[in-house]
C-alpha cells in the first residue's frame, strides 16, 4: 500500500539545506522493502535536488554558478512585485526542478555513498517549504 507524507522544512536563508535523513527515516517507517519514493515540492521559487554530500565547497560552487547565471535585478524581468531575488527564483525552479524519484532497494533509498537530498531555497530569505513524499 502506498503511503504519503509531507515534510516541512523551514529554510531561513537561500542555499542548499539537506534533508536527506528525514527522508530516509520517512521510507524506514512507512514499512516499504522495494519500490519507488517521490519528493515533490509544492513551491515555485525553490527546488530539489541530489548532489554531494561530503565537500560542502561543491554546493557553494553550485550555488555561485547559478547565481551567476541567474541574476537579479536583469531589466528583461516584468515579474517585479514580490521583489528582486523572485523571478530569478522562479527561473532557477524552472531550470533544476521540483520533485525527484529514488528507488527503495531492501527498505532503504538506493542513494550513492555521497548523495544527500536537498531543498534549494531560491529566495533570499525562504520560508517554510512543503515537501509531498509519497512511497510506493
Amino acid at each position: 500500500m502506498p503511503v504519503n507524507r509531507q515534510i516541512w522544512i523551514q529554510t531561513g536563508k537561500r542555499g542548499l539545506h539537506d534533508f536527506t535523513s528525514r527522508v530516509v527515516d520517512t521510507v524506514a517507517q512507512s514499512g516499504m522493502e522495494e519500490g519507488l519514493c517521490t519528493l515533490f515540492l509544492q513551491h515555485t521559487s525553490a527546488s530539489l535536488l541530489i548532489q554531494e554530500n561530503a565537500d560542502p565547497s561543491a554546493r557553494r560552487d553550485l550555488e555561485n554558478w547559478l547565481n551567476r547565471l541567474v541574476r537579479e535585478e536583469d531589466p528583461i524581468y516584468t515579474h517585479t512585485m514580490e521583489g528582486p531575488d523572485d523571478m530569478p527564483a522562479h527561473i532557477k525552479t524552472a531550470l533544476t526542478g521540483v520533485s525527484l524519484a529514488i528507488p527503495v532497494v531492501g527498505g532503504r533509498l538506493a542513494l550513492g555513498s555521497w548523495q544527500g537530498i536537498y531543498l534549494w531555497e531560491h529566495r533570499r530569505h525562504g520560508g517554510r517549504r512543503s515537501v509531498i513524499v509519497h512511497i510506493g
